[in-house]
């Protein structure tokens, strides 16, 4: 069996749970400041209060998977990325910490101090997010033992930040459409107006993204022509983002909410087939990218590591699905919570 091939398409499994699971609650944060009340915003929280922390061991897996199977890798990335790794994983933090922090006081200043915590952790991390999606597909400069050499400036580009405004636009559609389905009444009335005003960007800004990425990085369709089984992916992504508007048109709003988190797999397996079969791409010489060979671990711990991933994963998914099976239906406000 090829093993890197295998544990390389676990890890865009990894990130494409991530990416649907905590893409609607970053998604919920970027448009907290769209409640009015107090009261709504409260809602909001209440809505991923009993998720959000769940959805983040996908993350949490996926960090661990890549450090275990792919260390060269994990090594590069994080020398090359370590004051945007450091920028989100404070974005992190204090998004956890604003969550838990700002119902300790009813003093409105107190609420609006965390709110504003809490919003502005969740855009700075989407955005960081597509940001780390655009420099990989532009790819760094690396040396001839696949080590960074640049400097962090070298990283900040018109296509990494075009990638982080996408994200954000993707992740508040997400969000919008997935409050949509757990409110009701006035709320979920202007929920209405703010799914299709997302919808509406991250259109404008997924063309612009194609028309960029087709002209300025060839290599990104490379593998088209290897796989042509590639093209349904494609096709899948693009059907999913026009089912949205039909759904959200149609009233079938749980189905607007499954073609979102079909369209955010679809481009994360886009991004597979772009990187692959590199895991960091070498912008300065193709000969020194890190593979999916080059950089993986021993035989040995490749095998290990996926008899530990298929004992361990059903259970991950088992709780994720007993968590949103236990918190289905509409959230009401009450006395407790958050």
């Amino acid at each position: 069996m090829d093993l890197a091939l295998i544990w390389f398409a676990l890890l865009a499994a990894l990130l494409a749970g991530y990416a649907i699971l905590d893409g609607f609650d970053l998604g919920v944060g970027i448009l907290h400041p769209l409640a009015r009340t107090d009261g709504e915003r409260r809602l909001f929280v209440n809505v991923i209060g009993p998720l959000w922390d769940g959805n983040e061991v996908w993350l949490v897996t996926f960090g661990g998977a890549l450090f275990a199977m792919f260390p060269e890798a994990y090594a590069t990335v994080l020398s090359a990325l370590y004051v945007p790794f450091m920028m989100l994983l404070c974005a992190l933090i204090l998004r956890a910490v604003s969550l838990e922090f700002r119902g300790k006081s009813t003093s409105p200043a107190w609420r609006r101090l965390w709110d504003l915590v809490f919003f502005g952790s969740s855009l700075l991390a989407t955005f960081l997010f597509g940001m780390a999606v655009g420099g990989a597909l532009v790819g760094i400069p690396l040396d001839e033992r696949g080590l960074f050499m640049g400097r962090f400036v070298d990283l900040v580009g018109p296509y990494p930040v075009l990638v982080g405004m996408l994200a954000v636009a993707l992740f508040a559609m997400h969000g919008a459409i997935f409050l949509f389905l757990k409110t009701e009444g006035a709320v979920q009335e202007r929920l209405g107006r703010w799914m299709w005003h997302s919808w509406g960007s991250f259109l404008v800004l997924y063309m612009l993204t194609t028309m960029y990425t087709l002209v300025a990085i060839p290599r990104a369709t490379a593998n088209f022509e290897h796989f042509r089984w590639a093209a349904g992916v494609v096709v899948v992504n693009v059907l999913a983002i026009a089912n949205i508007p039909r759904a959200l048109f149609a009233r079938k709003y749980a189905q607007a909410f499954v073609s979102s988190s079909v369209t955010i797999a679809a481009m994360v397996g886009l991004l597979a087939l772009a990187l692959f079969p590199n895991v960091v791409t070498a912008s300065n010489d193709s000969a020194h990218s890190l593979t999916i060979y080059n950089a993986s671990s021993s035989r040995t711990t490749l095998v290990i590591g996926l008899i530990i991933a298929g004992t361990g994963f059903p259970f991950v998914l088992a709780y994720t699905g007993i968590v949103y099976w236990t918190f289905r239906g509409k959230v009401k406000l009450g006395e407790t919570g958050y």
